[in-house]
């Protein structure tokens, strides 16, 4: 696919150990001028951990909202950029949840926000799981894991009690390909 857009410049305008911000001066196909921030991320995973019927979610504080979320289990190793969905997948469900999974299946690539942001993420179900001890992150250290059956996950998206689009695009299209 042909980039229809000029880049003239381009800055970092904020950098941290998770986000960089990129100031891009742009030409537009008709020749006017225009100004892209864009986000730049690692690559994320959700997964999906489903046994006997239940799903397993994590509430956590997220602070830009200022609310607790209850989400499928997700995040993205900014120290190692590059490491494999699958590997990162079985890390992230261990690290939030305890568990490990015996199968794992890959059900497709989602972007976090593409018309800001080049963070892309890969979205696997967990089944055959083993329970074991969790291993938080610090920023994670209010984190609680809780089973909930699919009909009550439904109701909690259908009521608004679940809000993280992530989480509500990974059970769609996990549901869409029949996986849940």
């Amino acid at each position: 696919m042909t980039n229809p857009y000029v880049t003239v410049s381009s800055r970092i305008a904020y950098e941290n150990p998770w986000t960089r911000v990129r100031e891009d001066k742009i030409r537009r196909p008709d020749g006017s001028d225009g100004i892209y921030g864009v986000v730049i991320r690692p690559d994320f995973v959700v997964v999906a951990a489903l046994q006997a019927g239940l799903v397993t979610l994590v509430e956590q504080y997220r602070y830009p909202v200022h609310a607790r979320m209850w989400e499928f289990p997700m995040g993205m190793w900014e120290h190692a950029p590059g490491t494999d969905p699958a590997v990162l997948a079985a890390a992230e469900l261990r690290e939030e949840t305890g568990l490990t999974a015996g199968r794992m299946v890959y059900a497709g690539p989602i972007f976090q926000g593409p018309g800001y942001c080049t963070q892309r993420g890969h979205i696997f179900l967990a089944t055959d799981l083993s329970r074991g001890e969790t291993q938080r992150e610090v920023t994670e250290q209010d984190m609680i894991a809780r089973d909930f059956p699919l009909a009550e996950m439904e109701a909690m998206i259908r009521s608004g009690v679940i809000l993280d689009g992530m989480t509500i695009a990974a059970f769609g299209l996990l549901r869409v390909k029949g996986l849940l």
